[in-house]
C-alpha cells in the first residue's frame, strides 16, 4: 500500500548530490591527481572545451566529406557572405491580404506582415488560386505564379530586370585615329613657320 502523501513526508522527487571535492589529500579518494590521469590534453585545463567534431587536430569528418550542390542543399553555392536568400510569398496570401487593382511591392508586404524585411529578395510562389487583379512587383516568381497573376489581368513585375537595366556599362572612350594624329601633326606644322613670319613682319 503506498504511502500517504501529507505535509510530513514531503521531499524533493530527487534528493540534492553535494559536489565532491577532489584533490584535498591521497585519503579523500580523489587526491593527488584528482582523476585527471597523468599528463596528456585531457589533464590540462580547457580540455574539455574544444568545439563539436574536433578530432586533435587532423581534418574533421564533415570536411572530408564531399559536399552536395545545389539550390535546397545547406552547402549550395553561392556560399558565405554571396549567398542570397529570397522571402517565398503564395497567391493564397496575396488574394487574403490585398483588394483587387492594388500594387503589391516589397514594402507593401512587409507593412502586411508577410515577408519580414526589405533588404531580402522577395519571390512569389503559386500556391493557392488568384482571382484579382494585381500589380505585383518582386525579384522573382515562379512559373505558375506569373501565369495565374496574369491570367487574372495583373501584371508580374521583376525588379531584378528593372536592377539590371537601369545598370550602364561604362565604356572606354575610342583612342584617336592615327591618322587623326598625324593630320594634326601636320597642321602643327603648317602654321608654324606662318606665324614665323607674322613675327618678323612686327
Amino acid at each position: 500500500m503506498a504511502e500517504q502523501l501529507n505535509l510530513s513526508n514531503l521531499k524533493p522527487a530527487q534528493e540534492r548530490k553535494e559536489r565532491k571535492r577532489i584533490g584535498r589529500g591521497l585519503g579523500s579518494g580523489k587526491g593527488r591527481y584528482s582523476g585527471r590521469g597523468i599528463k596528456g590534453q585531457k589533464s590540462r585545463a580547457g580540455s574539455h572545451k574544444l568545439p563539436a567534431g574536433f578530432e586533435g587536430g587532423q581534418m574533421p569528418i564533415d570536411m572530408r566529406l564531399g559536399k552536395l550542390r545545389g539550390n535546397y542543399s545547406a552547402d549550395a553555392m553561392p556560399i558565405g557572405p554571396f549567398r542570397t536568400y529570397s522571402q517565398p510569398v503564395n497567391l493564397r496570401d496575396l488574394e487574403q491580404r490585398f483588394d483587387a487593382g492594388a500594387e503589391i511591392t516589397p514594402e507593401a508586404l512587409k507593412r502586411a506582415g508577410l515577408i519580414g524585411s526589405v533588404r531580402k529578395d522577395v519571390k512569389i510562389l503559386g500556391v493557392g488560386e488568384l482571382s484579382k487583379q494585381l500589380t505585383v512587383s518582386a525579384h522573382g516568381f515562379s512559373k505558375s505564379a506569373r501565369e495565374k497573376i496574369e491570367a487574372a489581368g495583373g501584371s508580374a513585375i521583376s525588379l531584378r530586370e528593372m536592377v539590371s537595366k537601369s545598370k550602364k556599362r561604362r565604356t572606354k572612350r575610342p583612342a584617336p585615329a592615327a591618322e587623326a594624329i598625324e593630320e594634326g601633326l601636320d597642321e602643327g606644322a603648317e602654321t608654324a613657320p606662318e606665324e614665323a613670319a607674322g613675327a618678323d613682319d612686327v
